[in-house]
């Protein structure tokens, strides 16, 4: 008889939104919250999760924020919670791209553009 087994680390983004400031580069931008998790499957099912971590990402900058277990575990369960500065504590340091991005379809340019040029809305 075969076994099937794996351990594999997982991610699982979250449907929460909140509008900030960032503290890194001073853009508007929103918070992405996600959990990395350990996982042991047996035939490719995920039978036990361990290891649960949660971070905040920044989409003004792509700033990394370790999230405190607490706050995460409430995003979790889909409890609206407003994120604190005190809840994070930076892991990874965030850039500022130079080139712009239109809210409506996503597409980037580096010009100087008041209104896309794919869509025809304002930047």
């Amino acid at each position: 008889m075969f076994f099937i087994m794996g351990i594999t680390q997982g991610r699982k983004d979250f449907d929460y939104n909140q509008m900030m400031v960032c503290a890194h580069c001073g853009s508007y931008g929103r918070y992405r919250v996600y959990m990395t998790y350990m996982c042991l499957s047996l035939f490719f099912i995920p039978c036990l999760k361990w290891s649960r971590q949660y971070y905040v990402q920044s989409t003004c900058c792509n700033t990394v924020y370790s999230l405190a277990p607490e706050i995460g575990k409430q995003i979790a369960k889909g409890e609206k919670i407003e994120i604190l500065p005190e809840h994070l504590t930076q892991v990874q340091a965030g850039y500022k791209s130079s080139a712009k991005r239109c809210v409506s379809c996503g597409y980037e340019t580096q010009e100087e553009f008041e209104y896309c040029p794919k869509c025809g809305r304002r930047f």
